[in-house]
């Protein structure tokens, strides 16, 4: 079989097998050539950069996204009317309820460990009706007016003895809603004082904190009915004097904003329930922020379709040019607001998955492993300082699964990337085929080496010349929606017994030209590169 027979008969399985149109398939591209020794540096990220969101539900239990499996025919029939504590403008059929997460599990504690330093990030929609009991005492049957669930002090010890279990540090956000306002509606400190009192009382401390969770999409957060960007800059004026008195040591993140600069958002702004832009909410705030912070979703899951046409996204686009660029579309529109209204602050992005809502149905297959690495690199070459993963073991877009808690396809992406790219970021120049994307940064450990990422989104093989030895690790599936991801074609995976992690070993290259297959991802280990920038 000659070599174009090939890329076309790969195309076609591929898009029987995984959904992908064989209209992708092209001519192997020209080889180009990359030389380690010589890549400069363009920035530097935090030692934390890759990190990951546990949902205050989770902590709490509550009523949070159902699976695919369980949904039926409820993705196919008209939304329901929120009640209860589900999220204004949701449809109840699509969650279910949920135990707390236990965070004493030995396998979850060793798997998060492997992916430290990170940060944790406890917040999400829930966390802004949140009631923190700060008492030993049985907590209410149900929580007081004005919340939505309850926190117990066991629950939030927890938390912390996770977060100095793994090297996670804690990033957070505080109850905002209705319960937290005096008789005039004004945003009072009473629940974030108890918490940061309690934290302290437990030797724990929170790193960096928003005060409430997407004020972009208030009202499905729970806030007081009419909430504006005037109030919400009423909000700031005693929250940030507060903060910086209770917390002097804690960064103030802000405003976490989601939803603008990709098409979700224009969906987003033409639904029924209110969208407030960030501009309006920094205009009121003023420039009050330690570090510019915001959430990315390209799309929402097939759940929450019903925001509008746009909203949502295919597996056939998962791939695509379009839908990857839209984290650089995003990254654009904030850093654009930070320039005005907070210049010169870090960028985090503090929630970030496939798809809002869950996560798409693929969100838990090696198909999505090519957003999540490709978004991290993108990112990092923009100087964001900080990417928040939602979630670590919780829902489709989860790394783990959330009854077994065993690795899924990002996991294994995740800790690659942690093991292998450093903090010093370098431009590795244009690459030789559009659907090729190259990426490098100083690789962790080794001074003057460097890593390089290669993701061939394509269904046709790619070379490049790559004139230093080399270490090989390169991820694929047999089907891009698999559950399961193969390193140097032997399949990831834990220890029997004790859980022990593979050992991930890279195959040695020599220099020269390196091919790769379709639809795969690469690492390229060189330590002998011996880079200035990465001499530093």
């Amino acid at each position: 079989m000659s070599r174009s027979t090939l890329a076309i008969f790969t195309a076609l399985m591929l898009a029987a097998l995984g959904g992908l149109s064989c209209s992708r398939a092209q001519k192997a591209s020209k080889v180009g050539s990359v030389d380690p020794a010589t890549l400069t540096r363009t920035g530097t990220v935090d030692e934390r950069f890759q990190s990951y969101n546990v949902e205050m539900i989770e902590v709490t239990g509550g009523r949070f996204w159902k699976p695919y499996k369980d949904l039926g025919e409820a993705l196919k029939a008209p939304p329901r009317p929120a009640g209860g504590a589900t999220p204004r403008g949701m449809d109840p059929s699509f969650y279910e309820q949920r135990p707390p997460i236990d965070l004493n599990n030995a396998r979850l504690r060793k798997l998060a460990a492997a992916l430290g330093p990170a940060y944790m990030r406890v917040s999400g929609t829930w966390a802004n009706t949140t009631y923190f009991q700060d008492a030993d005492t049985p907590p209410p049957s149900k929580p007081p007016a004005g919340f939505g669930g309850v926190l117990t002090r066991n629950e939030w010890k927890g938390v912390l003895d996770f977060s100095k279990a793994v090297d996670a540090k804690l990033v957070s956000s505080f109850a905002t809603g209705p319960g937290t306002r005096d008789a005039h509606g004004n945003w009072t400190p009473k629940e974030a004082q108890k918490i940061l009192s309690y934290t302290k009382d437990q030797a724990g401390s929170i790193a960096a904190a928003e005060f409430m969770n997407e004020p972009t999409a208030a009202a499905m957060g729970g806030a007081p009915k009419g909430y504006d960007a005037a109030a919400y800059g009423r909000d700031l004026k005693v929250f940030g004097p507060f903060i910086r008195k209770a917390a002097p040591d804690m960064l103030f993140l802000g405003p976490g904003s989601v939803g603008e600069g990709v098409p979700l958002g224009n969906a987003l702004m033409a639904g029924s329930m209110p969208f407030l832009k960030s501009e309006g909410l920094l205009a009121a705030a003023g420039p009050v922020f330690d570090v510019f912070s915001y959430h990315f979703y390209g799309a929402v899951s097939n759940r929450c379709a019903s925001i509008g046409q746009g909203a949502t996204t295919t597996p056939q686009a998962a791939l695509s040019a379009e839908w990857l660029s839209r984290t650089d579309k995003a990254e654009a529109f904030y850093q654009g607001l930070r320039d005005r209204f907070e210049p010169g602050k870090p960028l985090w992005v503090t929630e970030t998955a496939d798809a809002a809502c869950g996560g798409n149905s693929w969100a838990s297959t090696f198909l999505d492993s090519f957003r999540y690495l490709d978004q991290l690199a993108r990112l990092a070459k923009k100087g964001v300082q900080v990417v928040i993963h939602n979630t670590l073991a919780s829902s489709d877009y989860g790394l783990l699964d959330d009854n077994t808690k065993a690795p899924r396809p990002n996991y294994w992406a995740a800790l690659l990337w942690r093991r292998l790219m450093g903090n010093v970021v370098l431009d590795a120049g244009a690459a030789p085929a559009p659907a090729l994307h190259l990426y490098a940064q100083c690789l962790r450990g080794q001074t003057g080496g460097v890593a390089l990422l290669a993701i061939n989104t394509d269904s046709s093989a790619h070379s490049f010349n790559l004139r230093t030895p080399s270490d090989r690790y390169t991820l694929s599936a047999a089907h891009l929606q698999d559950s399961t991801v193969r390193l140097n074609d032997s399949e990831l995976k834990l220890g029997p017994g004790d859980d022990a992690l593979p050992s991930l070993n890279g195959i040695p290259v020599k220099e020269g030209e390196v091919t790769l297959a379709p639809d795969t991802i690469t690492f390229f280990a060189v330590p002998s590169a011996n880079n200035p920038a990465c001499r530093q």
